[in-house]
């Protein structure tokens, strides 16, 4: 399928949305950020924006990619009138053709909150490339569903959830380089549409460089 195939299906499901002035960020980034020093952070599949911002009102330049052109044109609106434009590089990418752009020496966090799709995506392959983005020290924190909200654009009864440590397994990192810090399910009460609440599982995984 081709990128414009993507990203028109992408662009319907942001479009389809009431944007917000300050969308909120996920809950295990900042519990997993609230404590780090700022420095340059990679935002893979960054949809609403709300991490991005999160993360650079405390400090941290960011760069925040996304196949959507709504999300992104929004998030780069939305730093704009938070005076974060220049903390908040937000870029168009079919992450199966095309990376961001990153500093020179790599990067202090990456973060991919429930980088899912229904189109064919070597997902493995994207986060073994921003792992080797990293600076040594330096966090990807992959976050995954571990169950369907009732208002997820993905409803299949026998989609499958792979276990944090099996999507750690996936990526293949060497183990003398990167260590697996957090591999859990937690539960947690989220918001949709219309305010609707449901408890849902996220599939934490937190990796660190270390060499």
């Amino acid at each position: 399928m081709s990128t414009t195939d993507i990203t028109t299906f992408w662009d319907g499901v942001y479009a389809a949305r009431q944007p917000g002035a300050d969308p909120r960020p996920n809950d295990r980034l900042t519990e997993t950020a609230a404590g780090l020093p700022p420095g340059h952070a990679l935002d893979l599949g960054c949809g609403d924006g709300g991490d991005a911002l999160w993360l650079a009102r405390r400090g941290w330049h960011v760069t925040a990619a996304d196949v959507s052109a709504v999300a992104i044109e929004r998030l780069a609106g939305l730093a704009r009138a938070h005076g974060l434009g220049d903390r908040v590089a937000a870029e168009r990418h079919d992450l199966r053709a095309s990376f961001p752009s990153l500093p020179e020496g790599g990067v202090d966090l990456v973060c991919a909150h429930y980088l899912h799709t229904p189109f064919d995506l070597d997902r493995a392959a994207v986060l073994r490339t921003a792992a080797h983005a990293l600076r040594p020290g330096g966090l990807l924190l992959v976050v995954d569903h571990g169950s369907a909200a009732p208002w997820s654009w993905n409803r299949d009864p026998d989609a499958r959830y792979p276990a944090p440590l099996e999507v750690a397994a996936g990526i293949g990192l060497d183990k003398a380089a990167w260590r697996v810090e957090r591999a859990d399910a937690p539960r947690r009460v989220a918001t949709g549409p219309g305010g609707r609440t449901a408890e849902v599982v996220d599939h934490v995984l937190l990796i660190r460089r270390t060499a």
